[in-house]
């Protein structure tokens, strides 16, 4: 056996148990790296409002923790305020829950010549094998219920905590990663980050404005409609629509047509074909002139990074594609050598019409030609001496 084999098996075992234990701690530590994530870019979504506060001498911790308190109280009461329209509802619901089945038992006995009673149907509900499985099923599920709402809170108070630490923190942060670099690399690392904070932000800030906007549209439409609890429903959809990428105007225009299929049923269509039509409009009118200078990337690529960050982590890379992706842009586009476009008309999308012109213009000259030749009585024409080498 050769002298370097023993060393060669005992270094290649190393390593593949090496590789082992690494995929065992990040199988078990990628629910912490996410986190993590998320309250890096919570970071830096609010980083442009604590710098300004700490600009004008207030400490950036306590800067950062006013900045987490705004939020804090905003989301709390945004959520109470839905919490309790969403009570109201349901017990106005069970309220009137008697009269919505006599309506349904009077119809179908008088299309299907029937003769239930409402007695009747309340007992075979509450005697059915069905219902006793379900409440049995959902009597034990409340422990896994509870067990979730748990990890929940402790999942988002773990992010707040990162995010504010790497807010408040943020410049000894930086003078730390930077520490271990060489200076040319430091200049890039700044960069990158600035533009990173540009693009969260500004990305937070459009969609702010627009879910403003369109809380308002929808507002008026559903106090012009008559529909209870408009101002609860109208912060629903501004925050839902903008905030949950791609399927969040399905979720937030489906809660104001249930209210509203309760006051009326006209008026639920009423409230889709007005979040059909505004969807319209944002897409085309007020979504591209708010994000030009802020979050300027592609729609197709929005697209594309929403799916893509969707497949790898959820609906958390969903909601951080976005920005990600318009900071990776932003940062890539700095060493990308551009040069002038030619005035070729191809590149105006005039390639197939210029070059079937062209064509079609050699083929009259040569139909013509041969017209004109065959006229004066043969190619030359008649009288016509033949030029050398013209045969």
């Amino acid at each position: 056996m050769p002298a370097w084999l023993p060393r060669a098996m005992v270094l290649a075992l190393t390593l593949y148990a090496c590789f082992q234990l690494g995929s065992w701690a990040f199988d078990q530590l990628i629910g912490l790296l996410i986190n993590v994530l998320i309250a890096f870019f919570l970071a830096l979504a609010i980083e442009p409002a604590v710098s300004r506060m700490a600009a004008r001498g207030m400490r950036r911790g306590m800067a950062a923790f006013l900045v987490f308190l705004a939020v804090l109280t905003a989301g709390a009461g945004f959520v109470v305020l839905l919490g309790s329209m969403l009570a109201g509802q349901i017990v106005d619901m069970v309220e009137e829950f008697p009269k919505y089945l006599d309506s349904v038992i009077n119809w179908v006995n008088q299309n299907f010549h029937t003769e239930l009673s409402r007695v009747e149907v309340q007992d075979s509900l509450l005697h059915s094998d069905w219902l006793q499985k379900y409440v049995q099923n959902s009597a034990t599920g409340v422990l896994d219920i509870s067990t979730t709402v748990l990890g929940g809170l402790f999942r988002l108070l773990t992010i707040f905590l990162f995010s504010f630490y790497f807010a408040a923190d943020g410049p000894r942060l930086r003078r730390a990663l930077c520490s271990v670099l060489p200076p040319a690399r430091q200049a890039e690392v700044l960069r990158a980050w600035e533009i990173a904070v540009d693009k969260t932000g500004g990305y937070l800030y459009s969609r702010s404005l627009m879910a403003l906007i369109s809380g308002i549209a929808h507002y008026i439409l559903l106090v012009i409609l008559g529909v209870p609890y408009a101002p609860a429903l109208a912060i629903w959809v501004g925050l839902v629509s903008q905030f949950i990428p791609t399927i969040g105007t399905y979720l937030a225009g489906a809660l104001p047509m249930l209210i509203a299929f309760t006051v009326d049923p006209w008026y639920a269509v009423w409230v889709l074909g007005f979040v059909v039509v505004y969807q319209q409009f944002e897409n085309y009118a007020l979504q591209p002139k708010l994000t030009a200078k802020t979050v300027d990337i592609h729609p197709a690529v929005a697209f594309g990074s929403v799916i893509a960050g969707t497949a790898l982590m959820g609906a958390v890379g969903a909601l951080i594609a976005i920005p990600a992706v318009a900071t990776l842009q932003a940062f890539l586009g700095a060493y990308v050598k551009r040069y002038d476009v030619t005035d070729d008309p191809r590149v105006h999308g005039r390639h197939q019409q210029q070059r079937g012109g062209t064509v079609l213009a050699r083929l009259r000259r040569s139909l013509g030609a041969a017209e004109s030749d065959e006229a004066r009585g043969g190619p030359g024409g008649a009288g016509t001496p033949e030029e050398p080498g013209r045969a």
